[in-house]
């Protein structure tokens, strides 16, 4: 279990990647599925385990696991029913967390499914990953399926993702698992418009940013809706009003917004927001942020022409535009959109 639990604890958020040929709640998902194949393929794409199911009800059998060890050195997660063996040990709901804990369970798996109906229920999973004791390695199971979701899990306190479905399910296993645990994420702020929230998702963004400061000439009527794919992140100066996802407050300096802020969840300060000053440029923006410590979200000045090589000096774990991504405050370019997207996606 040490080298299993410590694959899972490093630095950033781990995934460990599925191989399971159906499910009792959605039938056959990958019914061919060669474990050796996968198991490679998912090592290459940056997997930090793998789980494979050998209950015969999702098609699986002990065979499984031998072919998965044959192809890579990774940790393997057998998932069945055993006993004597060190466990990952599943959670859905806060009695069995407790008992997770009690039963000194190194490694807690918080399962988003119901057991019984087989629904999902992401805000519930989130509330038990948020209880769990953090001297505890917690993975956030089920129904994660885009790069937003994951990182949700990651910002409640979860150190990994168990994926299987959303792998399976996706035409190159291997690169779904690359999407999901890809870093920076990409946020696309100041939207104050329906239309521009759909094309930063359609580009592929993963947070949107409403701007709800009362100096802005982008401010937001408020929080708009935002697909499964995203985040929605309020952003305010001064104080807190309206809430979403994730809230990115700075603190107000003459009459405007201080230069740093922080982003966060349910009042947790979960990541650093590391600015340019107020309408005034920095030669040494990019050197601050690399310094910084832990999740650090870069804003200031990015574009789709500079956003790449911003991201090869700092690593940061998200960045955020807005102005250059404009027609006018508040009114966003469509293709200078998919254009910074783009550009993140590649660096």
């Amino acid at each position: 279990m040490g080298r299993f639990r410590d694959a899972l604890a490093a630095p950033g958020l781990a995934a460990i990647a599925e191989v399971k040929r159906r499910s009792p709640s959605a039938g056959d998902l990958r019914p061919n599925a060669d474990p050796a194949r996968l198991a490679a393929h998912f090592e290459g794409a940056g997997a930090a385990a793998v789980s494979v199911l050998v209950d015969e009800r999702f098609g699986g059998t002990t065979a499984d696991l031998a072919a998965a060890r044959s192809a890579t050195s990774l940790p393997l997660l057998a998932k069945g029913f055993f006993s004597g063996l060190d466990a990952l040990v599943e959670a859905h709901d806060a009695e069995e967390l407790e008992r997770a804990v009690r039963l000194d369970a190194p490694v807690i798996g918080v399962n988003a499914r119901n057991l019984d109906t087989f629904e999902i229920d992401r805000r519930a999973q989130l509330a038990l990953v948020e209880q769990a004791p953090r001297d505890r390695v917690v993975v956030a199971e089920s129904g994660i399926g885009s790069r937003a979701q994951g990182a949700e899990a990651e910002l409640t306190g979860a150190d990994a993702i168990l994926v299987g479905s959303a792998l399976m399910r996706a035409p190159d296993p291997a690169a779904k698992l690359a999407e999901l645990i890809s870093r920076p994420l990409v946020k696309v702020c100041g939207l104050t418009r329906e239309e521009d929230v759909a094309a930063a998702a359609e580009a592929g963004a993963d947070l949107a940013g409403f701007v709800l400061a009362r100096e802005t000439p982008r401010r937001a009527a408020g929080v708009l809706a935002v697909p499964e794919t995203m985040l929605s992140v309020a952003v305010h100066v001064g104080e807190i009003g309206e809430e979403a996802d994730l809230v990115q407050l700075y603190g107000r300096e003459n009459g405007h917004r201080a230069r740093d802020g922080v982003l966060l969840r349910n009042g947790r300060e979960v990541a650093r927001v590391v600015d340019r000053p107020w309408q005034e440029d920095d030669p040494r923006h990019l050197e601050r942020a690399r310094e910084a410590q832990g999740r650090v979200v870069l804003a200031g000045g990015l574009s789709p022409e500079n956003v790449q090589e911003a991201i090869a000096a700092v690593q940061p774990w998200a960045v955020d535009a807005s102005s250059s991504l404009e027609t006018e405050p508040g009114i966003k370019d469509h293709a200078r959109v998919r254009a910074y997207v783009e550009a993140a996606r590649c660096s």
